[in-house]
């Protein structure tokens, strides 16, 4: 709103000063500080309004320490994000911009699929919440949204990367060919590194174009309900989801920069994305709105985000990833949100097949996911020493951050390492 006002005036006035608005750096520097003072500022109103409602946390005892002084504290906080997101993107995006609109739709959709979530949990009083098949109708609906529009927007179009190298054969960059309608994404550390997912197909040559696109919507889908479940198994420890949201935020604002800037992508010889660079202004949103939000949750946490918030950081970190094309670098950048995922699936199906095996169903970890096992007992220091002693809730989430910050760090190095 405030880009297309300032750019009007800049035009047609030439007003000193409102052409910064036409610098994507200055947009994103405002929407990071808008949205952090969103958070903070009106955090406090919601926690208080909370409070004064008596809407808080229901735990379930699992002898877990400190589990129980966190009974009562308000949640559904994962609104104050939402709104410190929606804000700055609307008043300093440019609104006329297809992928502006597909990460809003993406905020508002799993954010109210959260917040039903929430709604039930706490003012219905029903502990589990909104049934699991239709959370995965609306994240499946979302995969086929976003799917569908890549496939069918005629605004979606990248330009492909081809080496340029001198008589050595050393490669100075890429060439970059005209803006195309293709289904392509970036492999990381290999050489030459886009996946065409019509290679894939190659056994339907009579339906490629249109088994592509299924495949890659189908892809969409699979991505989306993955990591919106792993940040919301990731969100049980203060602060735990929203630090490694903001760290993963991050990364992918540098990854839709060096996508949509024809220099860098050169240098860095990856596939270049035509108007992708309206999604820095909302990534960094996203990051304020997260380190803003980590104000109260950090421990002892005021407040936790609720599904309302660890369904649509997943849902946007998955969709942003795949508007940029990098969606194979998930695996490594959201790492933390995947080991967590395979531990709640390791142990469930190991319970299962011993119950039935031997009638009494046996664990793999002592407590799914993998951040309740070492609240439960140090992994590292019960291989030398016993009683297992267990980790400090503060402890382990800062260890956790520094994970995620050692593969965001990883995740970026792919871009030179093939």
């Amino acid at each position: 709103m405030l880009y297309h006002i300032f750019s009007y005036l800049d035009k047609f006035f030439d007003i000193p000063g409102v052409g910064l608005f036409n610098y994507i750096s200055f947009r994103a520097a405002m929407s990071f500080i808008v949205a952090l003072l969103i958070a903070t500022i009106f955090g406090r109103k919601l926690i208080n309004l909370l409070q004064r409602k008596q809407i808080g946390e229901t735990i379930r005892n699992l002898d877990l320490e400190g589990q129980m002084q966190k009974k009562g504290t308000p949640t559904m906080g994962g609104i104050i994000i939402i709104l410190a997101i929606v804000i700055p993107t609307l008043l300093l995006a440019d609104l006329t911009n297809i992928y502006t609109w597909l990460m809003l739709i993406t905020v508002i959709w799993t954010g109210a699929i959260g917040f039903l979530d929430d709604f039930i949990k706490v003012f219905k009083k029903n502990k589990e919440g909104l049934k699991g098949k239709f959370k995965i109708i609306g994240q499946v609906g979302l995969g086929l949204i976003v799917g569908l529009v890549m496939w069918l927007s005629p605004d979606i179009v990248i330009q492909e990367n081809s080496e340029i190298t001198n008589q050595q054969q050393e490669v100075l960059g890429a060439n970059f060919g005209e803006p195309i309608k293709a289904a392509q994404t970036t492999i990381p550390f290999f050489k030459n590194n886009n996946l065409d997912y019509r290679d894939l197909v190659t056994f339907m040559p009579k339906y490629r174009t249109a088994a592509t696109w299924i495949l890659f919507v189908l892809v969409t889908i699979f991505i989306v309900t993955a990591v919106s479940n792993g940040a919301n198994l990731t969100d049980g420890l203060d602060g735990l989801a929203t630090g490694l949201s903001a760290v993963i935020g991050v990364t992918l604002g540098i990854l839709a920069y060096v996508s949509s800037n024809m220099n860098s992508a050169s240098y860095l010889n990856i596939m270049f994305i035509p108007r992708a660079s309206e999604l820095v202004i909302f990534a960094a949103a996203f990051i304020g709105a997260t380190i803003g939000f980590l104000w109260y949750n950090s421990h002892p946490a005021q407040i936790f985000m609720g599904d309302t918030g660890s369904l649509m950081l997943g849902g946007v970190i998955a969709v942003f990833a795949i508007i940029i094309r990098k969606e194979l670098l998930l695996p490594i950048l959201c790492g933390v949100f995947l080991v967590e995922s395979l531990s709640v699936i390791c142990q469930t199906t190991y319970f299962k097949f011993t119950r039935k095996r031997y009638g009494t169903g046996r664990r793999i970890f002592k407590m799914a996911p993998l951040h309740h096992h070492f609240q439960t007992t140090n992994a590292i220091e019960s291989l030398i020493r016993k009683p297992l002693i267990p980790i400090p809730e503060s402890k382990m989430v800062i260890r956790f951050w520094i994970v995620g910050l050692i593969l965001a760090a990883v995740t970026i190095i792919t871009l030179k390492i093939r």
